[in-house]
């Protein structure tokens, strides 16, 4: 059985081509994830790390190289493909939040239900425990400029979670928060990991996040510079369980 989730081989990712100011973003990039895997890609501003996310997310197709998701060769896909893998195999969850200002908590965690045809009851009731699960029940029905920074990130991981990813992927996701927030976003990462084994990857500069993830890639200048596994990882999990 094949346990790779995310297989990338020699991904290059290009803009304005062929123009006197093309932009080489990804350099021939080889990069595998496992099923359950917690993995974060870490980096300065400009790395390249945020367009990476984006093609692994199938918000962007590489110029070159072959991506193979869960099995299924991702540049060949037509966009209505493309589509329908964003939402019902990946979840995301961004600095911005990216919640629609006009709709309450459980409605931005109903609309990825929505769109993929799920029946009014299943959806609220999923919503609902959803946002129990991120300790959001009692402001479910607040609209997001009702809610402090750390609430809007936990109704979007709520989102993210909404029609079970097998990936989740978080760019900088603490990353417009206070540190005491940040923590409590994190540690609802762990919770989520250790309790369904989803697969996620963190895109951060911040380097004391990625020490708290299974495997940290570090990227440079659009390459991969380094790749480690964290052996420390086992320890804080257990130390997360007994308190």
């Amino acid at each position: 059985m094949n346990d790779i989730m995310i297989d990338v081989r020699d991904l290059v990712k290009k803009f304005y081509i062929g123009s006197p100011n093309e932009l080489e973003i990804l350099k021939n990039i080889s990069l595998a994830v496992k099923k359950g895997e917690f993995v974060s890609i870490v980096g300065a501003s400009g790395s390249g790390k945020s367009t990476l996310m984006n093609v692994i997310g199938a918000l962007d197709r590489p110029t070159s190289g072959e991506y193979v998701l869960d099995g299924a060769p991702i540049q060949n896909m037509t966009d209505n493909e493309l589509s329908d893998i964003r939402n019902k195999k990946i979840g995301f969850v961004f600095q911005t939040f990216n919640l629609i200002p006009r709709n309450s908590a459980l409605k931005n965690v109903e609309l990825p239900m929505l769109y993929a045809g799920m029946d009014r009851k299943e959806r609220r009731e999923r919503a609902e425990d959803l946002l129990e699960l991120v300790g959001m029940a009692d402001r479910m029905h607040h609209l997001p400029n009702e809610l402090s920074g750390g609430q809007k990130q936990r109704v979007a991981i709520s989102r993210a979670l909404s029609n079970e990813p097998a990936i989740i992927l978080a760019d900088e996701p603490t990353g417009a928060l206070d540190s005491e927030t940040g923590r409590m976003v994190m540690d609802l990462f762990h919770k989520v990991h250790e309790a369904k084994g989803t697969t996620i990857i963190l895109i951060t500069h911040n380097y004391e996040l990625a020490e708290e993830t299974q495997r940290i890639v570090t990227i440079k200048d659009g390459k991969i510079l380094d790749e480690k596994m964290n052996l420390s990882y086992r320890t804080a999990e257990r130390e997360r369980g007994e308190s």
